[in-house]
């Protein structure tokens, strides 16, 4: 007998109607939570960068953060975050962007990436590519350069890794799910 082997997906939670009405919510924090998941995710999205070097990852608020941070300290890189308008407390550059229910803005030190760094930004999840569209253009107004994007989830309904390819961006993604 066989014993089967886990992947990524295996460990990410479904739940059902969650923020609202309608949506399957990908809850990547059961993943997160088991050891032996937690590491297959962080040296699955580092797989396809092995050999490139990076000067910085960057994550998106704020499941990003934890995957980023994981992702610095094994690359031996620093890790900059891409916030919510209001939570850094130095001087900052921002950039709106739209959501599937409204607007919003994120913001980045307006020291964080020196030109020609090179960068790989890391969000759990890939979905109108909105807020990944917004982080890329504050690490390019700084004059970094991303080399790749990381996600652990993508929905390829919602149409955000074209619109990130169409950027011109690597995309990189563990698994995928139907629908929102």
């Amino acid at each position: 007998m066989t014993k089967s082997t886990k992947t990524v997906k295996d460990y990410i939670r479904t739940i059902v109607d969650f923020p609202h009405e309608g949506i399957m919510f990908r809850d990547v924090t059961t993943l997160f939570a088991d050891p032996r998941g937690f590491r297959m995710a962080i040296d699955q999205l580092l797989h396809p960068y092995a050999g490139m070097r990076f000067d910085k990852v960057v994550g998106l608020e704020a499941r990003g953060f934890i995957l980023g941070g994981a992702i610095a300290h094994q690359l031996s890189v620093g890790f900059v975050p891409v916030r919510k308008k209001g939570k850094l407390p130095g001087a900052v550059i921002s950039e709106d962007y739209t959501l599937e229910y409204g607007e919003a803005v994120v913001e980045i030190h307006d020291d964080a990436i020196q030109p020609g760094e090179k960068i790989l930004l890391v969000d759990d999840l890939l979905a109108t590519g909105g807020t990944a569209e917004a982080g890329l253009k504050l690490i390019e107004r700084l004059g970094g350069e991303v080399i790749g994007c990381a996600f652990i989830i993508d929905l390829p309904e919602l149409g955000g890794r074209k619109k990130l390819e169409a950027m011109g961006m690597d995309v990189h993604a563990l698994c995928a799910f139907d629908g929102l």
